[in-house]
């Protein structure tokens, strides 16, 4: 079945300190993490909301009443493959240090990216540059790079990812720009060739700020490898991002 991914292919990240507040995280909070690849990665832990079962027996009712009370993200039980130079283990380890009391931020990213599609397209030189790709479907925020078997419009470089713009976006054409919701990008000089633009494909993914309890060596017997027992208490909401839908083929 198409909408089936596996585990295997999905990768999670370490980041820098983000301790929770007092409201929950959007994904803007986690802007500015550098992130670190955890390599070694071979059991991915459960983690989502499990909400509190606050029970009250009632007298009168002869019943007990159940309610939902406060939410947890749940422990996330992760093993990885030891591997003593990777820099995301290293930084793993670090942040699970017994005198380290914050929290840290993390990134899955999943195994479900959508197949790139291409099309030739267009563009103009103008204030701001258009874009023109028949019935492309795309929607804002779609990723997209360009390539070309002359020279590109100036503004615009070859194997850059641009971002598809709300702002001019019709059936058959759209503006781009640099960052997620970004000013639209100018397009000067001259061009040649014929131009293509493909659409970058992100998977789905999560982001949260947790606890690192443990990285505890585990051994087992002659004909196993030494792994890391890694156990994250996520200590805030989750966000997590649906991957932009696949256009529909030209």
């Amino acid at each position: 079945m198409s909408n089936l991914y596996p585990v295997a292919g999905c990768r999670i990240y370490i980041g820098g300190v983000l301790n929770p507040g007092l409201e929950d995280f959007e994904l803007a909070d986690f802007d500015g993490q550098t992130w670190t690849e955890i390599d070694g990665w071979s059991t991915m832990g459960s983690f989502g909301d499990t909400a509190t079962l606050i029970t009250t027996a009632l007298i009168n009712r002869g019943r007990d009443v159940k309610q939902k009370g406060t939410t947890n993200a749940g422990s996330m039980q992760n093993v990885f493959a030891s591997i003593q130079d990777d820099p995301g283990q290293i930084a793993l380890i670090a942040a699970g240090a017994g005198a380290v009391k914050d929290n840290y931020a993390f990134r899955l990213d999943f195994n479900d990216a959508v197949q790139p599609v291409s099309s030739t397209v267009t563009i103009t030189i103008a204030s701001p540059g258009v874009v023109t790709w028949t019935a492309h479907g795309l929607v804002a925020g779609t990723p997209v790079s360009f390539s070309t078997t002359g020279a590109l419009p100036t503004g615009i470089t070859a194997g850059t990812t641009y971002y598809v713009m709300e702002t001019g976006l019709t059936a058959n054409s759209f503006q781009i720009s640099a960052t997620p919701g970004g000013a639209a990008i100018d397009t000067t000089g001259t061009q040649s060739g014929t131009h293509t633009a493909t659409t970058v494909p992100a998977p789905s993914s999560a982001y949260f700020s947790a606890l690192v309890m443990t990285t505890a060596q585990a051994g087992g017997e002659a004909n196993t490898i030494r792994n890391i027992n890694a156990t994250l208490e996520i200590n805030s909401n989750i966000v997590f991002v649906e991957p932009i839908p696949a256009p529909p083929a030209p």
